[in-house]
């Protein structure tokens, strides 16, 4: 499955007002069972809508925080890459400071968990 794009500020802080909130080691996932709001978007089709955020408050280096989403976007996108069905779902990553320096697997680990025990 490809991931699409959650891009817009109305539908990030619609996500983060009406999301559900999944918290593990590396990064906080706002997570919505629905299609974005958008005229150019069919609501029938399944997609995987992804977004990310980082706050300064993480770090005040752009380029890492950058690096951070990176990790965490990377790490859904190899895990989803090979599943066939998934049900239509957007999806707001906000990185912690943990994932910048933590091991690639335990990114992949957290992915892991939130598909496996949300979706």
């Amino acid at each position: 499955m490809k991931l699409s794009r959650l891009s817009g500020r109305k539908v990030n802080d619609s996500l983060r007002r009406k999301g559900n909130v999944w918290k593990g080691k590396t990064m906080t996932i706002r997570w919505l069972l629905s299609a974005p709001r958008n005229p150019n978007i069919n609501p029938e089709s399944p997609g995987l809508y992804v977004g990310t955020a980082a706050s300064v408050k993480v770090h005040k280096s752009a380029v890492k925080r950058n690096r951070m989403r990176r990790r965490c976007r990377e790490a859904l996108r190899v895990y989803v890459k090979d599943m066939a069905k998934l049900p239509t779902c957007q999806l707001l990553i906000t990185p912690k400071i943990a994932s910048l320096t933590c091991d690639y697997h335990e990114i992949k680990n957290d992915i892991e968990t939130f598909l496996t025990s949300v979706l």
